[in-house]
């Protein structure tokens, strides 16, 4: 990564806001246009407004935390951030990609680093067929709603939805029910990150269900098709002694 260029970037808390000031004293304030690596200082949720700001720049980025948990952050020190990049390991991820057909015949598309959830709109839970591609799986899931998620956002939603945790490289995708109802023992799959999923809304004008993918919505869905989008790469950076491994491990046997 030779002739660095760093941009920088924080969210709105005066931790992170101090630290930009303080990174930009040290390293220069190059403009956003012009850099060819970007450092967010912030929390994970954070990091994925990032990622989504420059989807389309295919800049790598490198996160430090002055949020809370931290998984995709790396430890927060404001000396020899050159040297720390220069050594930085990338992780590659792709989003999701989200169709959702509505009512009104018009269809929302939209990309997910973190997760595509499904959530009831009325107090009628949802009823939702699933399919995985092109094969249906489960007939009728009774449930608040449905989310596919990355690794990425697997520390996120997910997990307070009690899915399961995937590592960075895990190329698997967690397909998780919210609350479910019926069947009442379902806990949701683990499948490969390129598989396709169809989510057919049953009952809609009864059971009217929304649909998200991390910033986009939309509403009174009949169907929604979750793809892995394939031609969009996130370079995330890590630390060599990040072990985000380790931290997922761990996070795993938290009481």
């Amino acid at each position: 990564m030779s002739a660095l260029k760093i941009g920088f970037v924080a969210s709105a808390t005066v931790e992170a806001q101090e630290a930009m000031g303080s990174l930009k004293a040290l390293y220069g304030d190059i403009p956003l246009d012009d850099a060819t690596v970007i450092v967010a200082l912030g929390g994970d949720g954070f990091m994925i407004e990032t990622l989504h700001q420059f989807i389309d720049r295919n800049l790598p980025i490198y996160g430090m935390n002055r949020g809370s948990v931290g998984f995709l952050m790396n430890s927060y020190e404001h000396s020899d951030l050159p040297d720390r990049l220069e050594a930085a390991q990338a992780a590659n991820l792709h989003p999701l990609l989200m169709r959702a057909e509505c009512e009104d015949g018009s269809t929302v598309e939209g990309l997910a680093i973190n997760e595509v959830s499904l959530i009831r709109e009325s107090r009628y839970a949802a009823k939702i067929r699933i399919s995985v591609d092109n094969r249906v799986r489960l007939d009728d899931l009774i449930c608040d709603g449905v989310m596919v998620a990355t690794p990425a956002g697997s520390t996120a939603y997910n997990l307070s939805a009690h899915g399961p945790i995937l590592p960075l490289g895990s190329r698997l995708l967690a397909l998780t029910p919210i609350c479910a109802f019926r069947p009442r023992r379902w806990q949701g799959a683990l499948i490969p990150e390129t598989t396709s999923v169809d989510l057919d809304i049953l009952e809609s004008d009864k059971r009217p269900v929304s649909a998200t993918a991390d910033y986009t919505e939309a509403r009174h869905v009949i169907r929604v098709s979750v793809t892995q989008e394939r031609e969009q790469t996130l370079r995330l950076l890590f630390d060599p002694e990040h072990d985000l491994e380790e931290r997922i491990l761990a996070e795993q046997f938290q009481p």
